[in-house]
């Protein structure tokens, strides 16, 4: 399955990407599988790995909550940390 990533502040700035459209392997079917795919793909992408509880995730431009949340259909995902704002 192709998908569009979308990579906001601090998670473009260590990947040195903000979109990239990428071929998600068979077993990448949770916003957590690709989590874990991500961390594997270089030393710039460690940063999935060590900060994986931080990150957050929309799916089609509706947030995901949930780390569980099923990737079936998905063709944009955007990746950002936690915002915070009045």
């Amino acid at each position: 399955m192709t998908v569009t990533i979308n990579y906001f502040a601090w998670l473009r700035e260590r990947t040195g990407i903000s979109t990239e459209d990428v071929e998600l392997p068979e077993q990448v079917s949770t916003v957590a599988g690709l989590i874990d795919w991500l961390a594997t793909r270089g030393e710039e992408f460690e940063v999935f790995d060590q900060h994986r509880e931080l990150i957050q995730v929309a799916v089609d431009q509706q947030h995901q909550p949930d780390h569980g949340a099923d990737l079936e259909n998905a063709r944009e995902i955007a990746l950002f940390p936690p915002m915070t704002g009045g």
